[in-house]
């Protein structure tokens, strides 16, 4: 019967799936791969390669058309970066390249990256732009959801670096201590160590998953958009900071006597004064942090953490430079994501107020009294009844800590809501109110682990992921 269960879930899926990419061809919109990720009921689907403009507009038809095709199956199609503690979050990879009017892709280092002068120039220019604007490049992937993703479960760390591989990273390093690249790492072997099996070709470009800024080949992949967030704000960003570096460089380079060595030494210094961005190593690990600390790369935890980089004096040269935004538009912008952070961290915190004292705590409390006379009823006869008002000791102990951490709640948002909208309202949600959020939580994690089924007002972690 548990296998049919499944398999019926994995038949509503399948067609979910199969009508939502006739629903996307309609649109205009073509997916070229999709299957099961990591998580229980987290699947995957990739658009094929678009101009930045067009791919920004169909991402929201996909997301969109993702909702809507999926309630006509009966089912929920969740956008959020971390609906669930303790397992693998969703995010968006965000494949960016550059190419020329008639084709030529700029990413593309060819057989041997180390003598393509024009990849490595790109290259440099690309980890001047990162590094010099990770604050905003990290700023256009951040959201409230976002917050719970980054740094989690397969999720690139909050903090900004850049993944070459082995093999462009070997020719970086080349051209920083000597000047020159003369050779190029090759792939090598695979092998297989089975008789019967030939040994295999290895990619001498890598492919590293805690990145959050990974050369993939031709291109980069920018790992940390969020699920439920729009490609207009890392695309927009990608491109002004990789142009203001080309700028910088045509500058250089219109005014140099001898072009070919003008673009040796460019190269070589911005890979110089740059290389601090390049990490090729494990993203989740605390080494890692303490290692970026050293190499001052910033680490911005959260979303609100990230809003006044659009307001520093390089952010507002860089926006204006190619009529983005004004100093006003960005100031604005800075308000309003103020603002919507308040406002979501106020109602999801009104949201678990709600379902606590209705819902939570009524059924704890009546869940209890169903322990209390059974333990009477065991005694009565005579029985042990040890277990049962153990169960219920620990039951009303952590009521008391959930009831407890609820006054507290509703006494810090109250104070928040009645603070003025701006900065010190929005720290004070994420300082106070998501503190408190966090601790009521915790007591109710347990309780649901201990509560009667049946009794429990609201679907479970199990129901939620496993009975789709």
């Amino acid at each position: 019967m548990e296998d049919h269960y499944f398999g019926v879930i994995r038949e509503r899926i399948g067609a979910y799936m199969k009508d939502l990419n006739e629903e996307l061809w309609k649109l205009g919109v073509t997916a070229k791969t999709q299957h099961n990720e990591v998580a229980p009921a987290q699947h995957e689907l990739a658009p094929i390669y678009e101009t930045a403009n067009i791919a920004v507009d169909h991402n929201q038809i996909v997301m969109e058309a993702m909702k809507r095709v999926a309630i006509h199956h009966d089912l929920r199609c969740l956008l959020h970066e971390k609906p669930f503690a303790g397992v693998n979050g969703s995010g968006k990879h965000n494949n960016w390249s550059l190419g020329t009017d008639n084709g030529v892709n700029l990413l593309d280092p060819g057989d041997t990256p180390n003598e393509n002068i024009q990849f490595l120039l790109v290259l440099a220019c690309i980890l001047k732009a990162v590094d010099t604007h990770a604050d905003l490049l990290r700023q256009s992937a951040s959201d409230v959801g976002n917050d719970h993703r980054l740094g989690a479960n397969e999720a690139p760390p909050a903090i900004i670096s850049v993944f070459l591989g082995e093999q462009l990273e070997d020719v970086v390093k080349q051209l920083v201590e000597t000047g020159t690249a003369v050779s190029c790492k090759e792939g090598g072997k695979l092998e297989t160590g089975v008789s019967t099996l030939p040994d295999l070709d290895k990619d001498a470009t890598d492919r590293n998953r805690t990145s959050p800024f990974a050369f993939t080949g031709n291109k980069f992949e920018f790992r940390m958009v969020g699920s439920a967030d729009s490609i207009a704000s890392p695309n927009t960003t990608l491109n002004a900071i990789v142009a203001e570096a080309f700028c910088e460089a045509a500058d250089v380079l219109e005014k140099a006597d001898d072009f070919d060595q003008a673009v040796h030494d460019l190269i070589k210094q911005y890979m110089t004064d740059h290389q601090r961005i390049i990490f090729n190593g494990n993203g989740y690990s605390d080494e890692w942090v303490e290692e970026a600390e050293k190499r001052g790369l910033p680490n911005i935890k959260s979303m609100i953490e990230a809003v006044e980089t659009l307001t520093t004096e390089k952010a507002v040269r860089l926006f204006e430079k190619f009529g983005i935004f004004t100093r006003a538009e960005l100031e604005s912008r800075e308000e309003i994501l103020y603002e919507t952070y308040a406002k979501t961290i106020n109602i999801e915190a009104l949201t678990m107020i709600d379902m606590a004292s209705k819902q939570i705590l009524p059924a704890v409390v009546k869940y209890t009294k169903t322990l209390a006379d059974t333990v009477i009823v065991v005694k009565e006869a005579g029985a042990d009844a040890s277990v049962q008002a153990e169960l219920l000791s620990e039951v009303s102990s952590l009521l008391a800590e959930a009831k407890a951490a609820l006054s507290k709640l509703k006494e810090a948002d109250a104070k928040a809501a009645a603070m003025e909208e701006g900065k010190e309202q929005a720290f004070f949600y994420k300082d106070v109110v998501k503190e408190v959020m966090s601790e009521l939580r915790t007591p109710v994690d347990k309780l649901e682990m201990l509560v009667d089924k049946e009794v429990w007002p609201i679907p479970s972690y199990g129901d939620l992921m496993f009975e789709v």
